[in-house]
């Protein structure tokens, strides 16, 4: 099984499938569309059923019918085609046999990136494993093409040893998850799921069904631009607006002070010129009513700039990307439970911990399908320093059995 995740991931590793957060196409990618393509046509060769692209979503879909002859849930296995924000163009994945825990792994072939222990301490959870790496030019994928081979691996192996029980598996791969478009416009009805699992996660025995409340906010300052000479009384500098609204938030709530169950705003892009400045935040809370009052504060202060200015030059546009999923799985905790016995009996300790973030499973939840996540393998994700064990990736591949397994037989 090692062998074939190994090369299953790889494969799809070196496709660029990149997704384009100022596109308004679905997907938002003409790669991911060819890449979806590519994998309608490997799963009809491996012998599952329905395989088909979804032109109205950009999601592929397939469906390993039942083996056995009574009604259980039909389970959804659910991982995202496209990769974050970074050079994605020419991956060349490294692989580390039987890493010891403590070298460094030079990447590129100059040496200046380099995993380390002292940089990244994760390293030393992974002796004895075999890792895959970039090569310091690009970001890996398996955020989260280690989830798509992990669940075709897990039909496969099913179609492969039709003498272990399961019922009805259906699989989804979705588009643009890292710009939080692709779950908008999957069809939950026609997937045909009772629940489902992302398979998006990071190190071993993540289990995770609370994720932040999140938006994005676009604050925009309008200026007015005289000749510095002649400028006095007269010059409203944008850029200092910007900076004065951004030093009224408290300075603590940021993602570099905050941890756990602690919200923040986040400075993403910040663009301008005397006559007009843009800044751009996400805004995160795992609280409801807490997330609210973020995006009451950033109105306030834009208010309060405004009558100390006796004019309008702040605009404030939010608008909310997802919710907590918490709110839909609090209903439905034996979906949690059924991934945390499964993992019990593959000896892997559960590690259920706020998600400081969001996957597809934040949207499809609210639409009607309660999807917790759980591990995927890859650390350090979104970069350069990305990589993923062998090793943890099997084990996501049995967990999947394992909760198909005892679906079918509960005990």
């Amino acid at each position: 099984m090692k062998n074939i995740l190994r090369d299953r991931f790889i494969g799809y590793a070196k496709i660029n499938t990149r997704s384009d957060e100022n596109s308004n196409t679905i997907p938002s990618t003409p790669e991911q569309m060819e890449f979806a393509k590519t994998l309608v046509a490997e799963l009809e060769e491996i012998g599952l059923s329905e395989c088909k692209y979804n032109d109205d979503s950009g999601f592929v879909t397939a469906i390993l019918p039942s083996n056995i002859d009574k009604d259980v849930p039909i389970i959804g296995f659910i991982a995202h085609m496209d990769t974050a924000d970074f050079n994605a163009v020419n991956i060349n994945p490294q692989i580390v046999e039987n890493y010891d825990g403590i070298s460094d792994i030079p990447l590129d072939k100059d040496g200046e990136y380099v995993l380390n222990n002292r940089d990244f301490p994760n390293l030393k959870n992974y002796k004895g494993n075999t890792l895959i790496t970039t090569d310091g030019t690009t970001l890996l994928g398996a955020d989260d093409k280690a989830g798509i081979a992990e669940i075709i691996t897990a039909a496969e192996f099913l179609i492969n040893n039709p003498d272990i029980k399961h019922g009805q598996m259906n699989l989804a791969f979705g588009p643009d998850e890292e710009i939080g478009t692709g779950a908008s416009n999957f069809n939950v009805d026609a997937f045909g799921a009772d629940f489902a699992y992302t398979v998006d996660g990071g190190p071993l025995g993540e289990l995770q069904y609370e994720t932040f409340n999140a938006a994005s906010a676009t604050i925009s300052f309008k200026g007015t631009n005289v000749h510095p000479g002649t400028a006095k009384d007269k010059l409203v500098n944008s850029i200092l607006l910007a900076m004065d609204f951004q030093n009224s938030l408290p300075e603590k709530d940021r993602p570099e002070h905050t941890e756990k169950y602690e919200g923040f705003f986040l400075l993403e892009d910040f663009t301008g010129c005397p006559e007009e400045t843009v800044l751009k935040y996400i805004v995160r809370d795992h609280d409801k009513e807490k997330f609210e009052g973020r995006k009451k504060s950033l109105e306030y202060i834009a208010k309060k700039m405004n009558d100390e200015l006796g004019k309008e030059r702040v605009f404030v546009d939010i608008k909310d990307s997802y919710y907590n999923m918490m709110e839909v799985i609090k209903k439905e905790m034996h979906i949690v439970e059924l991934a945390e016995r499964a993992m019990l009996r593959l000896d892997i300790d559960p590690i259920i911990d706020p998600v400081r973030g969001g996957t597809d499973g934040s949207r499809l939840s609210f639409m009607g399908l309660p999807t917790p996540n759980f591990f995927a393998g890859g650390e350090n994700l979104h970069g350069r320093f990305e990589f993923v064990s062998i090793e943890t990736m099997e084990q996501a591949t049995l967990l999947i059995l394992e909760i198909l397994k005892l679906n079918a037989n509960p005990m």
